[in-house]
């Protein structure tokens, strides 16, 4: 229903209760995590607030001379408008529903055109700052819808006004903006080294539709898992990018991607770190004593600056109690293998793990620079092809577009073949099988299948053991590296790109259409 002041009650004062029935409201909802556990209470308050500022931003346009003539500004109109883009933004980051983003970018874009903010900026801090954070919403909105111009045109946008805000007000500390202008630039580093990327999420124009997907018998997955929710943390220096249990449902699974160094566990006794189980008393079955001064050589994960001692660190025994459910965990660290020792302790759920290597992967070919863009891991697994071709020494500068092309197509068709792979196996692991159903957590498995084959037949890595990613429980034989089906994929593609004595293959091997040609001669 239209909000409509009462005969007696002038505009301007109507549309003042109206502003702090909003604001009240809007206040309320910021407060709440985007992980919130009732999520149907949450759903219900948002369109409340919703409904609230729809109604405010109507009546401005309807009543706006009434409400200038009455003292309203330009930058409160603004601010109702940078509320909307933020309400439409936080539900995206709640539910990945791509229409609320584009919603957003609507709102913002509105913003920065009809320039609510700009009057009076340099004469007022707190206007100035409401202009900072509203540049560096929309410059997350553009980053996550790919709108690279305005990207570029935000952060010069953004250079500037930083710039001048410390000129003009000198008296306050701008260090903390600062820092956000060079997370952006890192983040761009790394992220244009290919800008036809693959979204690691599932598309409508480059994925097929989930229900079209092979599924695994019903006699080896008992159920079929779905990703509800997801944990993602890392610590890394110039890097770029437990309530939900309770609230899972039945046929729920949970991601928990961890990526940071890793830390040798503390010996002394009365460290915080003492508290945590070292891998050995984690794992019985690997039989030492529990007094043996070797079962504390553990690791964990390092999330903070490294005075803290065991505050800032995660030990695989504090995701022990997350395996009451099924639980999808990646680790990116140089200390994965530590989390091994989670096998065999779960508390209900056997987890489904892939850990990556302890060993930094030997980039002699890449340059010192393109190391510090990220883990070669994670890139594997958001982004394949790329990481293959970081690998093999071609930056995205290099590259050809016909042949980038040739060789993503051979990899999806590749995925394709091992996806089917999988769920007719007979030996496949229940733990495995269930997961298959989900497109998003199928495709972390089917690229950590491209990572493992890739590592394992690269000349530099081939036979050590200390490079190559794991996953636990083990997966089919028949997806192994060193079966010919692997081989032959890794062969395709690197004879793409023209890089096939930087391999190692089984003697023998040939390429499909070698193969095809040799028995059309013989034929004849």
């Amino acid at each position: 229903m239209q909000a409509q002041p009462t005969p007696n009650i002038p505009v301007s004062e109507f549309y003042w209760t109206l502003l702090h029935k909003a604001d009240k409201k809007f206040s309320k909802i910021r407060e709440l995590p985007y992980y919130h556990r009732n999520r149907h209470e949450y759903d219900a308050y948002f369109y409340k607030v919703f409904k609230v500022y729809t109604q405010l931003w109507k009546f401005q346009q309807e009543n706006r001379q009434k409400l200038v003539e009455a003292g309203l500004r330009r930058s409160e109109i603004g601010e109702i408008a940078s509320r909307i883009a933020q309400l439409y933004l936080g539900q995206y980051m709640r539910t990945s529903e791509a229409s609320y983003l584009s919603e957003a970018y609507i709102f913002y874009e509105a913003i920065l055109s009809r320039e609510y903010f700009k009057e009076g900026m340099f004469q007022d801090l707190g206007l100035a700052s409401k202009q900072l954070r509203f540049i560096s919403r929309f410059l997350m909105v553009c980053l996550l819808l790919n709108r690279r111009e305005m990207v570029q045109q935000l952060l010069n946008q953004l250079r500037v006004l930083v710039d001048e805000c410390k000129r003009t007000f000198q008296e306050t500390d701008f260090k903390e903006w600062k820092l956000v202008i060079q997370e952006i630039v890192r983040f761009l580093k790394a992220d244009t080294a290919f800008m036809n990327i693959r979204p690691l999420r599932y598309s409508l124009v480059l994925d097929c539709h989930p229900d079209s997907l092979p599924h695994v018998s019903a006699s080896v997955a008992k159920r079929s898992l779905r990703l509800r929710d997801a944990i993602l943390s890392s610590y890394h220096h110039n890097e770029v990018l437990a309530t939900v249990c309770e609230e899972l449902p039945p046929d729920g699974v949970i991601l928990i991607y961890l990526s940071a160094s890793g830390a040798g566990m503390y010996s002394d006794a009365t460290s915080p770190s003492t508290l945590a189980y070292p891998s050995d008393r984690l794992n019985p079955s690997r039989g030492q004593s529990k007094g043996d001064g070797s079962s504390f050589q553990a690791g964990c994960l390092q999330f903070g600056t490294h005075g803290n001692g065991g505050m800032n660190s995660i030990y695989p025994s504090d995701l022990v109690p997350f395996t009451r459910r099924p639980l999808f965990l990646v680790i990116d660290s140089d200390n994965s293998e530590a989390f091994e020792a989670i096998n065999g302790v779960q508390k209900g759920e056997t987890p489904a793990m892939l850990l990556s290597s302890s060993s930094s992967y030997p980039f002699a070919s890449i340059g010192s620079s393109r190391q510090s863009s990220g883990s070669l891991f994670t890139i594997f697994l958001t982004a394949p092809l790329q990481a293959f071709c970081l690998l093999i020494g071609i930056s995205g500068s290099d590259i050809d577009m016909d042949t980038y092309n040739k060789a993503e197509k051979l990899l999806s068709s590749s995925f394709s073949d091992w996806g089917s792979t999988l769920v007719t196996s007979d030996t496949i692991d229940p733990v495995w099988a269930q997961i298959l159903s989900d497109p998003f957590l199928r495709r972390l498995l089917l690229r950590f299948l491209f990572c493992r084959a890739a590592l394992s037949l690269y000349a530099p890595t081939f036979n050590k053991k200390e490079f190559i990613p794991k996953c636990i429980p083990c997966l089919p034989a028949s997806v192994l590296p060193t079966t010919a089906a692997c081989q032959t994929v890794i062969l395709q593609i690197v004879n793409v790109f023209g890089a096939t004595g930087k391999f190692v293959f089984s003697e023998g091997l040939e390429l499909p259409e070698n193969r095809q040609g040799d028995s059309e001669s013989m034929s004849s």
